[in-house]
């Protein structure tokens, strides 16, 4: 995380803020503020309560993720659609070492009050750690998982985890709790952006998201061994909590604001039995405030590059993809080549992620597709909108939806209309790209 941060630093990218801070709602009020000023990562170097600094923001910028896995003049969706098919094609064997004893090297061992305890939100229960990465193992193969997991802190040898239903590590769970067996894990909380993004990845049940962040690093990953349970982690994350998963127990949790900007009310849920925190002595504790863009953005990124690699092997002229305001509406641009390419797309995408497309808009390569003003207003200007729309009603979506709150999808048809394309040509002014404001303004005083 050190390196991480002063990488940030020597970009101008990073914000420090020597007041003290209360983790207690105050850190989750400021936070956003100086995501909407800047975009930076903001450093608080003074949290009440710990002698542990707090970091947020990491990740809340796309062109920011796009340098971390290295994607270049390449979009985002390309990039990562390459790493995930080199992970696929690596032996896990042969990306994962034994850490140096200068690596694996200068953790204190404490406990769980050692940590900052921030409180988000205003109806939360208490404090959580948003941020945590579980890794636990394949109970018959062994093989490594990674999964983001919002932990309720409770007292410092218990947390109470919410495990998604549809997810590998549930799996995990269950079948150590069918054997009468506690489920080992380890919770790393803060981490260099290859094991954070990697954690993002959506892989095959039998694929380690490790060997992805060996790909995003392009290097090898380094681990060392836990002290109370039979696990490695990579020993470049900076706090690790050890624990068990209880068979059989599950106890109230929530309160929590969530991603979808609405509280997830409480529900009965797993216990994580702490049985080791360690961390290095200048650890930073990454506080992720949930439905920020440092939440939403990566798995906005990710979301999209599964779309895209959806429907770009089945529809031609796909060019990018993307889930940004929210992961729930996916954005096409494409080069559109055909009457009826549109509709097309529309079908691909709607079956590309069940769970998340509740809106799909299609727009033509003059679209910014990062830009929702600029979406928006191709599809307000370029015809009919009760023609360019498409509602599917009753259709299942977001997999945690008992109310169906979340039914139906909605289709916008936003390129230039077929064979009249000249009719709606875009606007431009000569050299408009080229002006630099600075020759232009002049400073008084």
């Amino acid at each position: 995380m050190q390196n991480f941060l002063r990488d940030l630093e020597s970009r101008g990218e990073l914000a420090r803020v020597s007041r003290q801070v209360d983790p207690r709602h105050q850190f989750a009020a400021v936070t956003p503020a100086v995501q909407r000023a800047g975009e930076h990562a903001v450093l608080f170097q003074d949290v009440a309560g710990s002698a542990m600094p707090v970091v947020s923001n990491l990740y809340g910028n796309h062109g920011r993720l796009c340098r971390m896995i290295g994607a270049g003049d390449r979009t985002f969706c390309k990039c990562w659609i390459e790493l995930t098919d080199a992970r696929l094609a690596a032996r896990d064997t042969d990306v994962m070492v034994p850490a140096t004893t200068e690596q694996a090297g200068g953790f204190a061992s404490g406990k769980l009050s050692d940590l900052p305890a921030v409180t988000y939100h205003g109806r939360d229960a208490g404090p959580y750690f948003t941020s945590a990465i579980c890794l636990a193992k394949e109970p018959d193969s062994g093989v490594p998982n990674l999964s983001f997991r919002r932990s309720m802190q409770v007292s410092d040898t218990e947390l109470r985890v919410r495990l998604g239903g549809i997810h590998d590590l549930t799996r995990y769970q269950k079948k150590a709790e069918e054997r009468g067996e506690a489920l080992e894990a380890a919770l790393l909380l803060s981490c260099p952006p290859e094991i954070f993004l990697s954690a993002c990845a959506s892989l095959p049940y039998e694929a380690s998201e490790l060997v992805m962040a060996a790909q995003i690093k392009a290097e090898k990953i380094p681990m060392r061994r836990c002290e109370t349970i039979d696990l490695e982690v990579p020993a470049s994350a900076d706090i690790v909590d050890e624990g068990r998963f209880l068979p059989h127990i599950k106890r109230p949790e929530g309160p929590f604001g969530e991603f979808m900007g609405n509280y997830v009310e409480v529900g009965d849920n797993h216990v994580l039995e702490i049985t080791h925190v360690s961390y290095r002595p200048d650890a930073v504790l990454h506080g992720l405030v949930c439905g920020s863009p440092e939440d939403l953005r990566p798995l906005e990124a990710v979301t999209a590059a599964r779309v895209y690699h959806h429907v770009a092997a089945q529809v031609p002229g796909v060019i990018d993809v993307c889930c940004c305001p929210n992961r729930m509406i996916s954005i096409v641009k494409i080069r559109k080549a055909y009457e009826g390419h549109v509709q097309h797309v529309f079908l691909s995408a709607l079956e590309s992620y069940l769970d998340y497309n509740k809106v799909v808009i299609v727009v033509d390569e003059n679209v910014d597709i990062y830009d929702l003003d600029d979406v928006m207003w191709a599809y307000l200007t370029r015809g009919q909108a009760d023609r360019r729309a498409m509602i599917l009603n009753d259709i299942p979506g977001f997999y945690r939806d008992p109310k169906k709150d979340h039914w139906g999808r909605l289709c916008i048809d936003a390129p230039l209309p077929w064979g009249r394309e000249a009719e709606f040509a875009r606007k431009s002014i000569p050299g408009q790209d080229d002006i630099n404001l600075a020759d232009w303004l002049t400073q008084e005083g």
